[in-house]
C-alpha cells in the first residue's frame, strides 16, 4: 500500500525542483528572446518574485546575469541559495512576501512564469504586488508574467500532469481543479507528487487556492495600477515570433509588461 503524506508540496524542494525544473530550457530561451525583442534597456540584472527553488535563476546566473529573488517558503529559499552558492554565485534569494517587499537596487527585468501570481489571495495583495514590482524594476524594464486566465466562453482545462526523472528518482505530479467559484474568484485545487526511488514509493498530497482572473479582470488590474504597459502577449508555447491575441476562450497567457 502506498504511503500518503498530507503536507505542503513546497516543503519538498528537491521533488518540486525535479518536476518543474526539468523543462527549464523553453522558458529560458523565451526569456532571453523577450529581453532582446521587447526590452527598452540592456538586461543585466534579473529579479524573480516567488522564485521557489530558483530553477531558472541558476540557469540565468550561469549565463552571466546578476540574479535575485524572494519566496515565502524558507525551505525553497535555502534550496535556491545552496545551489547558487555551490556554483559560485551569491546567496541572493530572500524569504519575502511577493506583495510586500523592497529591493536594494533596481532590476532591468523580472519574471514570474507559472501561476505563482495567482497565489495572492485578494485584489489588495495583487495591487501590492504590482506596486512592489514597479519599485523594483527600472523604467523601460520588463516584467514577464505567466498565468492561466479563466475563460468566459468554452471549456477550460481542469487537470494537468507532469513527470520527471533524475537518476534513480522519479516524480509524477498531478493537479486537478476541485471547485471553481467565479463569484468569489477562487479555484480550489488538489495536487499530488508520486515519488519513486529504488526502494520505496510514496505520495505527497496537498491542496491550494488560486485567485481567478478573466482577461478583463487582469486588464483592469493593470490599468488601475498604471505603472505597466502591456507590450505583447504570448501563450505557454513560448514562441517569440508568434504572439497571441487574448480572446474569451484564452487560458494560458504570458504578459510582457514594460515599466512606464
Amino acid at each position: 500500500m502506498t504511503e500518503t503524506i498530507d503536507a505542503n508540496l513546497y516543503d519538498f524542494p528537491k521533488y518540486y525542483d525535479l518536476v518543474f525544473g526539468s523543462d527549464w530550457k523553453a522558458e529560458f530561451d523565451f526569456l532571453q528572446a523577450c529581453f532582446e525583442k521587447h526590452g527598452q534597456r540592456p538586461v543585466k540584472r534579473l529579479f524573480e518574485p516567488a522564485c521557489g527553488t530558483g530553477r531558472l535563476l541558476i540557469k540565468l546566473a550561469q549565463s552571466g546575469y546578476e540574479v535575485a529573488g524572494n519566496d515565502l517558503n524558507p525551505k525553497a529559499v535555502d534550496f535556491c541559495n545552496d545551489r547558487l552558492e555551490r556554483f559560485g554565485f551569491p546567496r541572493s534569494a530572500v524569504v519575502g512576501d511577493m506583495s510586500d517587499f523592497k529591493t536594494r537596487k533596481k532590476y532591468d527585468a523580472a519574471f514570474n512564469m507559472i501561476n505563482s501570481f495567482r497565489h495572492l489571495p485578494s485584489e489588495e495583495a495583487a495591487e501590492g504586488h504590482f506596486d512592489c514590482m514597479a519599485e523594483a524594476v527600472a523604467k523601460g524594464g520588463l516584467y514577464v508574467l505567466g498565468l492561466h486566465l479563466t475563460p468566459t466562453r468554452g471549456p477550460r482545462s481542469e487537470e494537468e500532469a507532469w513527470s520527471a526523472r533524475r537518476g534513480n528518482l522519479t516524480v509524477n505530479s498531478y493537479m486537478w481543479s476541485k471547485k471553481l467559484d467565479r463569484k468569489k474568484r477562487d479555484e480550489h485545487l488538489g495536487m499530488t507528487f508520486d515519488v519513486y526511488t529504488p526502494t520505496k514509493h510514496f505520495r505527497i498530497r496537498d491542496e491550494m487556492h488560486y485567485r481567478t482572473y478573466t482577461a478583463a479582470q487582469m486588464e483592469s488590474l493593470l490599468l488601475r495600477n498604471g505603472a505597466w504597459e502591456i507590450a505583447e502577449t504570448y501563450d505557454f508555447c513560448y514562441e517569440i515570433d508568434h504572439p497571441v491575441r487574448i480572446r474569451t476562450t484564452t487560458e494560458d497567457v504570458v504578459y510582457i509588461l514594460v515599466r512606464k
